[in-house]
């Protein structure tokens, strides 16, 4: 009873607070330039995040294309994006939470940690900097653009389409679970003896999820980054196996986020809990 009274009644026992839950829909948002200023940061580091990685993937098939030893491999590729996720994240964290992908926005969204609009407009303002980000690719490098797939993400060849989607699953099941992991209040204060700079675990997340998924996907994990691709390279089979590279993510944001609310923070129980003791108190 004493640890419930503690867990729920007063914070003198925790050394941390939990921010309340996110409105569903927060129309106040709209009148504040925090919010826009937000979403311009999204947009910028979205298309930063695309233009590094897509340039990476481009440079490294031309010149392996010339010199099978030619190139950064598929380790320099996953540095890439694993690297720009780390970078952008730190530095759009305090301006907009640093999502930069809308599977992380889903999580976030679902367990109540952003508004139903302000997720919305997050996911167009990624989707957008992604479109612009490639497209600058391609003014740059038109020829090898084309020539090397543009950085699209498509199924590799010998791999079923369950593969494909358990693999962007997963994957982003293990981004998402990070992200909740080294941006949870309760850590940080108990964590608090060991500094851990949060946007270094989320991009080593995406750095190791790339080393495992580019030969079966070339790695989406982030619906924007596989549109902004599709968009500007605009070949059918990037766009016949686009929906892998939304329905994968999300169901795996969405795992993850049920994971770390219900099971690690045990949210179901903590609600079972409070739910009972209110109970108790009426009879």
């Amino acid at each position: 009873m004493t640890k419930e009274v503690a867990e729920h009644g007063s914070y003198g026992a925790k050394d941390y607070h939990d921010p309340p839950p996110a409105p569903l829909i927060d129309a106040e948002e709209l009148t504040k330039w925090s919010f826009y200023r937000a979403l311009i940061a999204e947009f910028i580091a979205t298309l930063l995040f695309l233009y590094i990685t897509v340039l990476t993937v481009i440079g490294y098939k031309s010149q392996s294309a010339a010199d099978e030893c030619g190139g950064v491999g598929i380790l320099g590729i996953a540095w890439a994006f694993g690297g720009m996720i780390f970078i952008l994240v730190y530095c759009t964290a305090g301006i907009s939470g640093g999502h930069i992908n809308p599977a992380v926005t889903f999580g976030l969204l679902l367990a109540r940690k952003v508004s139903l609009i302000r997720a919305v407009m997050y996911m167009v303002a990624q989707c957008l900097g992604a479109i612009c980000g490639v497209g600058l690719v391609k003014a740059f490098q038109s020829s090898h653009y084309k020539r090397y797939g543009g950085g699209a993400n498509e199924l590799n060849d010998g791999y079923s389409t369950g593969v494909g989607l358990g693999a962007e699953i997963i994957g982003t099941f293990v981004l998402v679970y990070t992200v909740f992991s080294a941006t949870d209040p309760k850590r940080s204060a108990r964590d608090s003896h060991v500094p851990v700079l949060a946007p270094l675990p989320i991009g080593f997340a995406v750095f190791m999820v790339h080393l495992a998924t580019i030969p079966i996907t070339g790695t989406g994990i982030n619906p924007a980054r596989s549109l902004g691709a599709a968009v500007i390279y605009n070949k059918d089979k990037a766009w016949d196996d686009q929906w892998i590279f939304w329905v994968g993510p999300f169901i795996g944001a969405a795992i993850a986020a049920f994971y770390h609310q219900f099971i690690l923070r045990a949210g179901a129980a903590k609600a079972l809990g409070s739910f009972r003791s209110s109970a108790s108190h009426h009879v």
